[in-house]
């Protein structure tokens, strides 16, 4: 294949083309090293929540911008005064391929971009200016220096963190807790003052506060363009990519669930000629699995692996449905989600960071 092949979206004739790989099959744009994707920040959807985060921080009177580069997923370096953007979101084409590979794509709406965009910002602002230096800082969030997990067991009910992004991601480790504190001090109209109201995570709200208030006009300490891991360096191919990135998002997979199965489902000989519990189960996943990930707060790829060990062992153990398939609808849903959020509140469902 030529490299004009997979020339970026705006050619020097001056007109748009689209690349050769958005009328592939996903497996054969699965083989494309990443490298030769060919996307750029350029498109609109990106443009413009760049253009709203930089609008933000301008109304508070901020001088500080991040720079931007897309590479394989959303992150800030340490020291680095930018944010990295997955490649997924700078082409429709690439988003549903990352729709089909993890069954969600992480800031693909408007609302939910301009969510992580102002958590990235939180990290790039404390490069910029070195905050997390400041004693103030570790006093009130903790030290940057501990290290952070590889998974975390978040604790849904507490107090001492806001809630931002999604599995109380404040409480993974003190970056993340500045970051998603300061996520919601940038938010317009957040009215977080009354919203933590009684709150302990109030202290760290009106600490950012202060402490942006004393760095309006202030010029960033640290001004570097520095990219790392940009997309055209990474030469693995999208295959090998979200083949890692699934296994760093699945679970330990064990068989909790027979008991309940049973209560829910029956194999007794008088309901033989009912539907398949795997069928029913396997008629309904997508539904089930949105419903219970907007409930819960947890990776659709994940609880996806809840279900298909679910209907593994409903077929292992022969059950169907014995009741109207919307009551068993209703049951089931409430059962994954009292999984998964026992999961949670118990640590044994760990959260990768």
């Amino acid at each position: 294949m030529h490299r004009s092949q997979l020339q970026a979206l705006t050619t020097s004739d001056g007109l748009h083309h689209e690349p050769e790989w958005v009328s592939w099959s996903d497996e054969k744009i699965l083989a494309l090293p990443m490298c030769r994707l060919g996307v750029t920040l350029d498109g609109a959807f990106l443009s413009e929540q760049i253009t709203q985060l930089y609008a933000e921080l301008e109304a508070r009177q901020l001088t500080f911008r991040p720079h931007f580069w897309l590479s394989n997923e959303w992150f800030t370096p340490d020291g680095v005064p930018g944010i990295a953007i997955p490649f997924y979101l700078a082409h429709p084409r690439l988003a549903k391929l990352e729709m089909g590979q993890m069954l969600e794509v992480e800031g693909g709406t408007a609302e939910w971009c301009m969510r992580i965009l102002r958590h990235e910002a939180g990290h790039a602002i404390e490069n910029a200016y070195r905050l997390r230096r400041l004693r103030s800082r570790q006093q009130v969030f903790g030290r940057s220096s501990d290290p952070y997990p590889r998974y975390y067991s978040p604790r849904p009910y507490s107090r001492s963190f806001v809630r931002h992004l999604d599995v109380w991601y404040a409480q993974s480790h003190p970056d993340e807790d500045f970051a998603e504190t300061f996520a919601v001090w940038l938010t317009p109209d957040s009215t977080w003052a009354d919203r933590y109201k009684g709150w302990p995570v109030l202290k760290k709200l009106q600490y950012v506060n202060g402490l942006m208030q004393g760095l309006a006009g202030a010029p960033p300490k640290v001004v570097t363009n520095e990219e790392i891991d940009p997309l055209p360096v990474l030469r693995k191919t999208l295959g090998e990519h979200y083949e890692r990135k699934r296994k760093h998002y699945g679970i330990e997979r064990k068989s909790f669930y027979d008991p309940d199965l049973k209560r829910l489902f029956s194999d007794a000989p008088a309901h033989a000629d009912k539907m398949s519990a795997a069928t029913f189960l396997n008629r309904f996943r997508k539904e089930v699995r949105r419903k219970v990930a907007a409930w819960t707060g947890e990776y659709q790829y994940t609880i996806d692996q809840v279900l298909e060990d679910m209907i593994q062992r409903c077929r292992q153990l022969h059950l169907r449905l014995p009741l109207a398939e919307e009551q068993a609808k209703l049951d089931f849903t409430i059962l994954l989600t009292v999984h998964t959020m026992n999961y949670l509140r118990s640590g044994r469902h760990k959260v990768a960071v």
